[in-house]
């Protein structure tokens, strides 16, 4: 598994009967986690004297209750730094356990000896865009909400990062990259981190069992000829580590060789050394 053990400003507490006890920064917040079927003792007084709660409802969806929580306020991971706020289905805007992967192709970034393009599809509020253009890269960011790439924007001022050479696009991804495809643009990496269901911006629809190897086998036309690294990203229950090396092995190593390595990612629990899974990536890499 890999795991992301290197935050300061984030950890998960503890985890009981369904949700998960965190601390942002200065607040704390309990939110469902479907993961934790376990029914373990809520000790810790953070379970009780928290500043945010989302309770799902059995209708589907669900509410916020908060406790002396602000409507925004920031946590940062190294260089970076992240606008958070709480909103629909029980997200603040950033996934931590992806920093296992941004501290992963950072590092290739940054020992690559030249000029790397990155392009990161279903980019959300930014998290992988800005660990990419830290690392030195050219970003190209793509998504189809246009709130997720002003938040995304935002994180970049808030890092430092504004001036950098990244390109902001509220897009289609399948339709952005058959359009990159006829003009002929290359990246040396590519970031994707898809949805289980979505709709793009003109009523698209993407379901992830159907649509995600013939989108790698697609975007395997936009690598450079002498690309870096590929990341595939996936929260969806049937697209366990070994699915993902497969589908990479097949649509990737025939052309372009490398290694490919999939695990389930994850997030250390800090009142008892365990881990929190939270989905699986697939990495490929020369």
């Amino acid at each position: 598994m890999w795991i992301a053990d290197n935050w300061k400003d984030y950890e998960v507490i503890d985890t009981s009967t369904g949700e998960k006890l965190e601390r942002w920064g200065d607040y704390l917040l309990v939110r469902p986690d479907p993961q934790v079927i376990w029914n373990t003792p809520k000790t810790n007084k953070g379970w009780h004297k928290h500043n945010g709660h989302y309770f799902r409802s059995n209708k589907g969806g669900g509410q916020w209750k908060f406790f002396n929580l602000p409507e925004q306020w920031t946590i940062s991971y190294k260089n970076l730094t992240f606008n958070l706020k709480p909103f629909s289905f029980k997200h603040t805007g950033l996934f931590p356990e992806q920093a296992t992967n941004w501290d992963w192709f950072s590092d290739k970034i940054k020992n690559a000896g030249r000029p790397i393009k990155v392009l990161n599809l279903f980019a959300y509020t930014g998290g992988a865009t800005l660990a990419a253009l830290d690392a030195g890269a050219h970003v190209t960011h793509v998504d189809a909400s246009k709130g997720m790439v002003i938040w995304a924007k935002e994180n970049a001022i808030s890092s430092g990062l504004a001036d950098r050479p990244v390109r902001w696009l509220v897009d289609d991804c399948v339709k952005f990259v058959e359009r990159e495809i006829r003009r002929g643009n290359k990246y040396d990496g590519i970031i994707m981190d898809p949805p289980s269901y979505g709709r793009g911006p003109k009523g698209e629809t993407w379901k992830i069992e159907e649509s995600i190897f013939p989108f790698v086998e697609l975007c395997t036309k936009i690598l450079s000829d002498d690309p870096l690294f590929f990341l595939i990203n996936s929260y969806t229950t049937g697209l366990q580590p070994a699915v993902l090396n497969y589908m990479i092995s097949t649509a990737i190593v025939p052309k372009f060789g490398g290694k490919v390595e999939a695990e389930e990612i994850g997030l250390p629990v800090s009142s008892n050394g365990l881990v929190l899974p939270c989905g699986a990536s697939g990495r490929w890499s020369k």
